[in-house]
């Protein structure tokens, strides 16, 4: 009875604010896990000498990690189905600061390795099931702006968490960041158990019919669509320092402050893309895929001219950005039986997508010439818009005919 009066008091607010106070706990969340992930990039020659390994080896936890939110996220969804989701978000927060603090006094590289696996884990699932709930904390139409509030955590982890973690890592130690982001940590956990409240949730789908759900051809369609998004996005980006310095003539310090106008354009988009795909889903994630793919194919004529080059990365990391919050919505939907599961297989499949990207990147860098990076990274883009154009006139087809 009492949480069915909690129930309704959490609707009853969500019809009067449209982003409950409580998706901010989540954005906390984000934002912690956003810095985990990248600020290792910045410090990987500190780690490599402490721990007395090569830097390719060191590179190592970063390949890692993505193949733990690629592959085990899914299998860790699959496994906790049916613990209630807040509780789920409170045994992945705890995880997360373990999986951080054993980072901080990891004594040698496996043990690192091992740490950083099990972050990854975490990471997948929390946004799969943050997504869900931070979508059921408000009315239908605002599902996918609260779940660009959640993502800005993310995107706001590399304009400020990223920079300030690697400042930390180089002047008190790379154990020092793991320890800062143990911090943030448990500051999400706690507003994640004041804030975010107790949602009754339908009877759990069994695992067979979690899988069954998530077999669906124009589910897997959608993730396919969404791991070609991030090729043609990581082609480029894993690259976009030589490009800067290379070819539009950037000096190498300037770089930084180019990829935080770039976060301040990813941040922008996340949330204008909110709104976009609770106004129009289908046809504003298409309008933004065309967008990118435009907006890269200018790029390899751009990027020869500084000017151009940063008002280029600017709009292309907006847009780039701007179409996750409706890719997230509309995979989640096409999975209404396990619509956490499908959530996380989404981060799985952009995940795989950032790896392909970067591999794609380097094999025309070598057999190219790294100018052609941006053209080949729009018809990736191309190929997803494709993709989901024909989705999308088969959709309209088939509500004519009936």
């Amino acid at each position: 009875m009492e949480l069915a009066q909690q129930q309704h008091l959490t609707k009853k607010r969500a019809a009067k604010e449209p982003f409950p106070v409580s998706i901010l706990s989540l954005t906390v969340g984000a934002f912690a896990i956003g810095m985990t992930e990248f600020v290792i990039m910045g410090l990987l020659p500190n780690v490599a000498e402490d721990l007395h390994v090569s830097i390719s080896a060191a590179g190592q936890l970063i390949t890692m990690y993505a193949l733990g939110v690629a592959v085990g996220a899914p299998i860790l969804t699959v496994l906790t189905h049916r613990i209630p989701q807040k509780k789920l978000l409170l045994l992945l927060m705890v995880l997360f600061i373990l999986g951080n603090a054993l980072s901080v006094i990891a004594p040698t590289y496996a043990v690192l390795m091992a740490a950083r696996v099990l972050t990854a884990l975490t990471h997948g699932t929390f946004f799969g099931v943050g997504a869900v709930i931070a979508s059921n904390l408000v009315r239908p139409e605002k599902r996918a702006g609260a779940v660009s509030i959640m993502m800005a955590g993310l995107t706001i982890a590399n304009i400020i968490g990223v920079p300030l973690g690697t400042f930390i890592g180089q002047h008190m130690g790379w154990r020092a960041s793991f320890g800062a982001i143990s911090i943030m940590g448990i500051v999400a956990l706690i507003g994640i158990l004041i804030f975010i409240p107790q949602i009754r949730q339908a009877k759990p789908a069994s695992i067979l019919q979690q899988i069954a759900s998530l077999a669906s051809p124009k589910l897997l369609l959608f993730l396919l669509i969404a791991a070609l998004g991030n090729a043609g996005l990581f082609a480029v980006f894993t690259y976009i320092t030589p490009l800067l310095v290379q070819v539009s003539g950037f000096a190498e310090h300037s770089v930084t402050w180019i990829l935080v106008l770039f976060g301040f354009g990813v941040t922008i988009g996340n949330i204008v893309g909110g709104k976009l795909a609770d106004w129009k889903l289908l046809p504003s994630i298409l309008g933004l895929y065309f967008t990118i793919a435009i907006l890269l194919t200018l790029f390899t004529f751009t990027v020869h001219s500084p000017i151009a080059a940063v008002l280029t990365i600017f709009l292309w990391g907006a847009a780039s950005f701007a179409v996750m919050p409706g890719l997230q919505v509309r995979i989640m939907s096409l999975a209404q039986t396990a619509p956490a599961l499908a959530s996380t297989s989404s981060h799985s499949a952009g995940n795989l997508g950032n790896a392909s990207g970067a591999f794609i990147g380097g094999f025309v860098i070598t057999h190219l010439s790294i100018t052609a990076l941006p053209w080949v990274g729009a018809v990736l883009v191309g190929l997803a818009l494709l993709l989901g154009l024909s989705c999308y006139i088969a959709e309209r087809k088939s509500s004519l005919s009936s």
